[in-house]
C-alpha cells in the first residue's frame, strides 16, 4: 500500500496520480520545456488558482538556460461541478505579453472553453509564441477542439481534486490527484 493510499482523505474514493509520479511527469515536462526555449526568454503565466502547485514544480525544473518570468492571470468559468462557457477575467497580467514568448500553465484543460478563450485574449496582446502546458486533459469533455502542447497526464472524465484543483475551494492542499466522491460530471 503506497504512503498516498494510507492517507487518502476520506471524500475520495480513490487517489488517480500519486505524489511521485506528478513530480517525475513535472520534472519530464520542465526538460520539454527547456530543450524547448532554451536561450529564449520565456513568460510564464500561472492561471490561478489551481496552477500554483504545478507551476512552482514546474519553474523549479527548468534548466537555468531558460530566462523564465512569472505572471499570473485570475479567471473564473465555473459554477460548482460545471463549466459556464463564459470567462471573466478577475486578474490581468501585470507585464504586456506583445512580441514575448508566452507559456500558460493550467491546472486541467477539459471542456476547452476556458482556455480556448484565455488563448484568444493573449493572443489579441501579439506574443511572439504562445503555448500552454496543463497537468490535467481530460479530452473526453471536450465541447471544442483545443490541445494544449505540453500536457502531464490524459485522465478519465472524472471530478478530480488536490494538487491545486479544488471543489468548492477545497482539497488544493493534498498532494496528490484523487477522485472526488460527490460530484459526478466532469470538472
Amino acid at each position: 500500500m503506497s504512503a498516498d493510499a494510507r492517507r487518502i482523505h476520506p471524500d475520495l474514493s480513490k487517489v488517480l496520480l500519486d505524489e511521485e509520479t506528478l513530480r517525475d511527469r513535472i520534472r519530464e515536462l520542465g526538460r520539454e520545456i527547456s530543450r524547448d526555449y532554451a536561450g529564449r526568454r520565456l513568460m510564464v503565466v500561472g492561471v490561478l488558482k489551481g496552477s500554483v502547485m504545478v507551476l512552482a514544480d514546474l519553474l523549479r525544473s527548468l534548466s537555468p538556460d531558460v530566462d523564465a518570468a512569472v505572471d499570473f492571470m485570475a479567471v473564473s468559468s465555473y459554477a460548482g461541478t460545471a463549466s459556464t462557457g463564459t470567462i471573466r477575467v478577475l486578474l490581468d497580467l501585470r507585464e504586456n505579453p506583445e512580441g514575448r514568448d508566452v507559456l500558460v500553465v493550467e491546472d486541467i484543460v477539459d471542456t476547452g472553453l476556458t482556455l480556448a478563450s484565455l488563448t484568444e485574449t493573449l493572443r489579441a496582446r501579439k506574443p511572439r509564441s504562445l503555448e500552454v502546458c496543463t497537468l490535467l486533459d481530460k479530452p473526453d469533455c471536450r465541447k471544442i477542439p483545443f490541445s494544449p502542447k505540453y500536457v502531464g497526464f490524459k485522465i478519465p472524465n472524472e471530478f478530480v481534486v488536490g494538487f491545486g484543483l479544488d471543489y468548492e475551494e477545497r482539497y488544493r492542499q493534498l498532494p496528490y490527484v484523487g477522485v472526488l466522491r460527490t460530484p459526478s460530471n466532469g470538472q
